[in-house]
């Protein structure tokens, strides 16, 4: 009988087992393992590479004084002029009528001032033996005035018409090279509109165009060094020396405008060059690209608090850089920003910090 009970009570003890392992909760979930990097701020002024080019410090445009027809064109772009050189004419035929419409009108004045004249002389030698009368008199003198007046008007018609006439040549006023040229023969004009773009021999300047995000206060320091683009050898020193105060609105960028104390050889109007710039520093943080992520559609970072639980935290981005960003705004020292691992975090989530590798994590 003593098998039979020794199986019994066997049977009694496993089944217990099987009853209490069924009873056991279920297991908490896994918190995910995140690698953190503590926030530091630090003083940031990365350099900024521009390309520019070389522009004239003065640069006019150059166009006619009346409307007309060009039958002439005498420069192209690139030729250097000199103050007076005649660059395009126009056809002359219409403003030539009006010359000689003009001098007839003289000539009509002319001989009406020399009739007027007369009568007035005979009417002048006639009052005091009394063979006219003072009304007589006084209308030969006005008749006389009112021609010389007329004859005046009539040559400084002329006088207008002639110059009008000087204006069918386009002369420089000053020498410099064409770097435009915006009309062509056979084609008619009106008067001011542009017919070529002349930068002046004088000054030169190295133009660069820069966001405003890249460059919020000048430099402390405006002197710089420009480098001939296709020719890293040739350099040339020069000072910032005007900013734009207005963002252009087509390209949101901002002029500057370099000083240069001398051109090289080699660098001529219109060359290339790239100048390097150093903004003042600003108190910013840098984070690797893993860090960042969106909220909505603004960028964000998942926050790690002292209980280990995740939160979404919206950040400014000052700039992106190669492999990392500059946090402008959004976090604050000592705050702990989740930089691996939070593919699958939601807020509130609770975190699982995973000692950082031995490297450091790459930025």
């Amino acid at each position: 009988m003593a098998g039979p009970r020794i199986k019994c009570a066997w049977g009694l003890s496993l089944l217990a087992l099987l009853t209490a392992c069924g009873k056991e909760g279920p297991k908490e979930p896994l918190s995910p393992r995140v690698y953190i990097q503590e926030v530091t701020s630090r003083d940031y002024a990365p350099p900024i590479a521009l390309s520019g080019d070389i522009q004239a410090r003065v640069e006019t445009q150059l166009s006619f004084r009346v409307g007309g027809k060009i039958i002439e064109r005498k420069v192209d772009v690139g030729d250097h002029i000199q103050a007076n050189q005649v660059l395009a004419r126009l056809d002359p035929k219409d403003l030539k009528i009006q010359v000689e419409t003009a001098q007839a009108s003289v000539y009509a004045q002319q001989a009406q001032v020399v009739q007027t004249r007369a009568a007035y002389v005979r009417q002048q030698k006639l009052l005091p033996k009394g063979y006219t009368s003072q009304s007589e008199y006084d209308a030969a003198y006005a008749a006389q005035q009112s021609a010389q007046s007329a004859l005046a008007a009539a040559q400084a018609q002329l006088a207008n018409a002639r110059e009008q006439l000087s204006y069918s040549n386009l002369v420089a006023e000053a020498p410099g090279v064409i770097t435009a040229r915006q009309a062509e023969v056979g084609q008619v004009v009106q008067a001011t509109m542009p017919m070529f773009s002349l930068a002046r021999d004088g000054a030169r300047d190295a133009v660069f165009n820069v966001y405003e995000s890249l460059f919020i206060e000048p430099p402390k320091d405006p002197t710089v060094q420009v480098t001939l683009l296709q020719d890293p050898t040739v350099k040339a020193n020069g000072f910032i020396r005007e900013i734009t105060p207005a963002v252009a609105a087509q390209s949101g960028t901002l002029q500057i405008k370099v000083q240069l104390d001398s051109l090289p050889k080699g660098m001529d109007l219109g060359s290339i060059v790239s100048v390097n710039l150093s903004p003042a520093p600003q108190r910013s943080i840098e984070m690797p690209w893993s860090a960042l992520t969106k909220d909505v559609s603004d960028p964000a970072v998942w926050v790690v608090d002292g209980d280990n639980n995740a939160r979404l935290q919206k950040v400014t981005v000052g700039r992106y850089l190669t492999g990392s960003v500059i946090i402008s705004d959004g976090l604050k020292d000592g705050e702990k920003v989740v930089v691996a691992g939070g593919q699958l975090l939601h807020p509130g989530m609770k975190v699982e910090i995973a000692p950082t590798p031995a490297g450091g994590m790459a930025l």
